[in-house]
């Protein structure tokens, strides 16, 4: 069994949800890694990146 795991925010999740689902498997939260998801868009011909959502990730070391 791994020590560390990593836990997502899913699309519809809280952050609290999310922490709950990790402490019922047995791990606590030590980094929280956040990333910009983008989304590519059409404007006057021209393709641009815009910012769509933050993805949030937790890592989770296993509690003894």
């Amino acid at each position: 069994m791994s020590k560390k795991k990593m836990f997502e925010v899913e699309e519809n999740e809280t952050i609290e949800m999310c922490l709950e689902r990790m402490n019922n498997e047995g791990y606590m939260p030590v980094r929280r890694m956040e990333k910009p998801m983008f989304k590519e868009e059409k404007v006057n011909g021209k393709s641009e990146f815009v910012p769509a959502r933050q993805k949030i990730v937790f890592e989770g070391k296993k509690i003894d």
